[in-house]
């Protein structure tokens, strides 16, 4: 078998039921399994997911044993070459997996693959591709100056702002978000490290592959959409907390022998730790004050079929949109629009386009990850998969993310 795919679900089934409709697609021509391992989720989802995806191979779990053992619970049973370690808040084209395959062929020495992640909005997502912490990238990360020079190699290693986010590279770290892995790369770390609850992981992981002699890849032949704010809740100090007490146990781990390097870096997590409160005291009361979004003008890029299902569906929106129209997917569609699909960008601007909703089926995933990030103006965006019941996506990392479906 060519790949194994796991997904780690809690308490997100309407991403999820998008990220399967499009892994699915994305297994069509290579020799694939698809496991979810449920982190015993409280939203139903079983009754939701299970019977849409017979192909799926799901693992109830009647706890919640953190991220990193849920992922090697199904290590021994997986048959694939290849393991993907996958987010479920992920929409992936149809033809990543089989890029992604190509790479190991080509690259012998490549135990780890991440690809370029772009978020709901289409901007890069700088996680794609990291250095490992130490205490001179943490500070110029702290103090703004990677974000000064977001291309130095100096004062940007933390995020590789040096390597061309288009370029293929070897890497240090890898985002958990999409981790590809090679059977021999498995073998030799055994997968994460079930320390780690949730946060870390992928940075330790990342760190025991090239401390076994392997190379971490930043693949950018391919684009995956990544939801931010929705798997991760960034905007809850329970984050803050977790995310920096993983940070501390990597370094108490991997850096022990140098107690020096040790004692700075914990100073400096405890002191971003306190300066990530501070920023979500203010941004709490500052969302407290602004109140409910305003409607958005809405435009649903979809064939008139579509379109007229996409209608009854969003009535079950907590805020719904302002719906200014349809953006056609077919030149010779002669129906009632707002434009055609290679307008995009001219019609955000002439209708005031703050929000758009892509309907797959009428486009492809490829198409789609294509056109968010070749839009020059960045709009909040919302994804339909064909035969789905929901309609999701996510634009700030500190906001949870936007579902709508039929109650």
């Amino acid at each position: 078998m060519d790949l194994s795919v796991i997904i780690v679900n809690y308490n997100v089934k309407y991403f999820l039921e998008q990220c399967l409709c499009s892994v699915s697609k994305a297994c069509t021509n290579i020799d694939a399994e698809i496991f979810v391992v449920d982190n015993h989720s409280t939203d139903g989802s079983r009754e939701y997911l299970e019977s849409s995806f017979p192909q799926v191979i799901f693992k109830w779990s009647i706890t919640n044993d953190g991220f990193a053992k849920a992922n090697n619970s199904v290590l021994k049973e997986v048959k694939g070459d290849h393991v993907l370690f996958l987010n479920p808040d992920t929409i992936v084209a149809e033809d990543c997996f089989e890029k992604c395959l190509s790479f190991f062929k080509t690259h012998t020495n490549c135990a780890a693959l991440g690809v370029r992640m772009i978020d709901g909005s289409g901007r890069f997502l700088k996680e794609s591709k990291r250095s490992f912490p130490s205490p001179v990238t943490s500070f110029f990360k702290m103090t703004g100056l990677a974000a000064l020079f977001p291309s130095s190699p100096l004062f940007a290693k933390y995020y590789a702002g040096h390597l061309n986010q288009n370029q293929d590279n070897e890497v240090d770290v890898l985002a958990g978000a999409f981790m590809m892995l090679s059977k021999e790369g498995i073998d030799k770390t055994n997968g994460f490290d079930e320390d780690y609850f949730m946060y870390g992981e992928d940075i330790d992981l990342s760190y025991r592959i090239q401390k076994a002699g392997f190379k971490n890849y930043y693949f950018a032949g391919t684009s995956i959409i990544h939801f931010k704010g929705e798997s991760t809740q960034k905007n809850s100090y329970n984050y803050i907390r977790m995310f920096y007490d993983a940070m501390k146990m990597f370094v108490v781990k991997h850096y022990k022998e140098k107690k020096s390097t040790v004692l700075l870096m914990k100073a400096s997590i405890s002191f971003s730790r306190m300066i990530a409160s501070v920023a979500l005291f203010f941004r709490t009361i500052l969302s407290s004050k602004t109140g409910r979004q305003k409607p958005m003008n809405t435009a649903v890029i979809a064939s008139q079929g579509r379109f007229d299902k996409m209608i009854q569906l969003l009535k079950y929106s907590v805020n719904p949109g302002i719906i200014r129209g349809r953006i056609t997917v077919d030149n010779y569609d002669k129906g009632i629009a707002l434009g055609k699909f290679e307008e995009t960008d001219q019609l955000i601007k002439k209708f005031g386009i703050g929000q758009l909703i892509f309907c797959e089926g009428d486009l492809s995933y490829k198409t789609i990850i294509d056109k968010l990030e070749q839009l020059t103006t960045k709009t909040n965006s919302l994804f339909h998969a064909k035969g789905s019941k929901s309609i999701v996506g996510s634009n700030n990392k500190n906001k949870n993310g936007i579902f709508i479906a039929q109650p």
